[in-house]
């Protein structure tokens, strides 16, 4: 399931329209990503949480080339799966 997919699923559950359901989402979204910009932690119930993971500055090598290259620091998001939604992928609810 794509983003359109996923608009096209609440537009038609909840007899919206495309529009509607399209800033919904995007303000879901928005409201996600304000949070992890400011090191925030998104939790939802039953299917798992969202945080940001920060990496220290390294010295990499280009495969391609060999040659060494420094990587800044960076931050990173992290999806961490919750036990309910592992269990209905595994088959167990």
């Amino acid at each position: 399931m794509n983003k359109s997919d996923l608009i096209q699923e609440l537009a038609k559950k909840n007899n919206l329209t495309n529009q509607v359901a399209t800033q919904i989402i995007d303000l879901i979204f928005d409201g996600f990503t304000d949070t992890l910009k400011n090191d925030g932690r998104i939790e939802i119930r039953g299917l798992g949480s969202f945080t940001v993971r920060n990496y220290d500055a390294y010295t990499g090598r280009n495969p391609k080339t060999g040659k060494t290259t420094n990587v800044r620091p960076k931050k990173l998001p992290f999806f961490k799966v919750g036990k309910e939604l592992k269990k209905r992928v595994d088959g167990g609810l």
